[in-house]
């Protein structure tokens, strides 16, 4: 059986940016992406995410308000691997 998918939301697309709300049920994922802008995540909960990428597995520990940046490009799967939702921010740069 494969996993939930997360849910996406988004909040602002223009000619700047792309903001999209993710939520993450336990186990939930976004499927395999490639990231086709800078981008910046904003955790809105405590968490630990799993992300699955071509050079192995490797966790990732959310804290709500700590905020970080990732790369146009970055190829990836995200996976939920706490008990509880996961929400975070995503702020992708245009």
């Amino acid at each position: 059986m494969g996993r939930p998918q997360a849910v996406p939301t988004q909040q602002v697309l223009n000619e700047r940016v792309i903001v999209t709300e993710w939520r993450f049920a336990p186990g939930a994922e976004t499927g395999w992406h490639v990231h086709g802008h800078d981008y910046v995540v904003v955790p809105q909960t405590d968490g630990q995410l799993l992300l699955e990428t071509a050079q192995g597995n490797r966790e990732s520990q959310l804290r709500a308000g700590q905020s970080y940046a990732g790369l146009k490009g970055v190829e990836h799967n995200v996976i939920n691997a706490t008990d509880h939702e996961v929400v975070f921010i995503e702020v992708e740069i245009r």
